[in-house]
């Protein structure tokens, strides 16, 4: 599955985009006051405003072999989040390494070097490494329903978990992160999850999608247009 359009709220549009295209690097795609959309890799980032929104966890694809670089150059630029004294995770189900940090909305972001998908690459990292969101969190009261709205629509299995309290939807490529909100927080801060509404463009085995998650649910649709700017 591949993420091609991410949609966020934010209620800090303005700090938000400088933190995106000034800490990050990202190329913004479009800006107003109201909105922004950033090129990450080959997904589009969408942030628009929204005066309660509540964070959100997503991550973002980086290469194979570059999480020790991706780690010095973040912590160059702001604050890794650790679980106790780890600054890299290692994932070694996942034969994954990740390093998360938050942006201004505290959304917890994630950058993630995926061995299996044998991605590498000799260039200097930089934004310009930033691959494709992989993964969107979506937190839940029922699992199941969720896993059964995508799978019946999109035909996509479980990667990971089962349908308790974690569950990741997809590929790695493209995951759907989901877990339930009344057993479990997210990782590695603990922080809270909440119902923050999304919609995300994807595309599975050549068909497009679009998915919106709203009050806590999702719901999916074939999708033949991109969410564009304005």
């Amino acid at each position: 599955m591949i993420i091609k359009e991410l949609k966020l709220f934010s209620s800090q549009i303005k700090a938000q985009t400088e933190f995106y295209s000034e800490v990050l690097g990202l190329k913004k795609l479009y800006g107003s006051i109201n909105k922004v959309s950033f090129q990450v890799g080959n997904s589009i980032l969408h942030l628009e405003y929204k005066e309660d929104a509540t964070p959100y966890h997503f991550a973002i694809n980086i290469p194979a072999n570059k999480e020790q670089e991706a780690f010095h150059w973040l912590k160059s630029r702001l604050r890794i989040l650790k679980d106790g004294q780890d600054e890299i995770i290692d994932f070694k189900a996942w034969n994954a390494k990740a390093i998360y940090f938050y942006d201004h909305d505290k959304n917890i972001v994630e950058l993630i070097a995926r061995k299996n998908l044998k991605n590498h690459s000799e260039l200097e990292f930089s934004a310009d490494q930033f691959l494709e969101i992989s993964e969107i969190g979506v937190p839940t009261n029922d699992i199941e329903r969720e896993y059964g709205t995508l799978r019946d629509v999109m035909d996509i299995g479980i990667y990971d978990g089962g349908l308790g309290n974690f569950c990741a939807i997809g590929d790695e490529n493209g995951l759907f992160i989901c877990i339930n909100k009344n057993r479990k927080n997210w990782y590695p801060t603990q922080d809270k999850a909440y119902f923050s509404d999304f919609e995300v463009i994807v595309l599975q085995e050549g068909k497009s999608y679009c998915a919106n998650y709203r009050d806590g649910a999702i719901k999916v649709q074939h999708f033949h247009q991109g969410m564009g700017s304005n």
